[in-house]
């Protein structure tokens, strides 16, 4: 069956992009220990600390939004698991930041496809 991709398929399995995703699998897993400090009110009180974390928000959100997007796309396209499976990881991805980053991780990054980088 051809399909037809509106992505190129180098941009969800190449190594530039397998390093994209796992950044920002790192940033999503960061904004989530920024919301779990926000919803208990633990905040630093140092002007400097609150804008290196706006900074950091920033770069969760971002993060989280790459990730999610390309691990859908991967998830649809290019995963060979089994439609159980499919159907396991699609549940966990509809709890963003959390689920896509683990996704990534766990599937993503352990798939044939994904080029693996050599940094020798």
């Amino acid at each position: 069956m051809l399909r037809n991709y509106y992505i190129n398929k180098e941009w969800i399995v190449s190594p530039t992009a397998r390093q994209v995703y796992r950044m920002g699998a790192v940033f999503s897993l960061a904004l989530f220990g920024i919301i779990i400090a926000v919803s208990l009110e633990r905040l630093p009180s140092s002007p400097f600390l609150l804008q290196g974390l706006k900074s950091l928000f920033f770069l969760g959100v971002l993060g989280a939004g790459i990730t999610t997007v390309g691990m859908v796309y991967f998830l649809f396209g290019f995963d060979d698991s089994s439609a159980l499976q499919k159907t396991v990881w699609f549940c966990v991805m509809l709890f963003i930041p959390v689920g896509p980053a683990l996704y990534c991780f766990f599937v993503y990054s352990r798939s044939k496809l994904v080029v693996p980088t050599n940094f020798a």
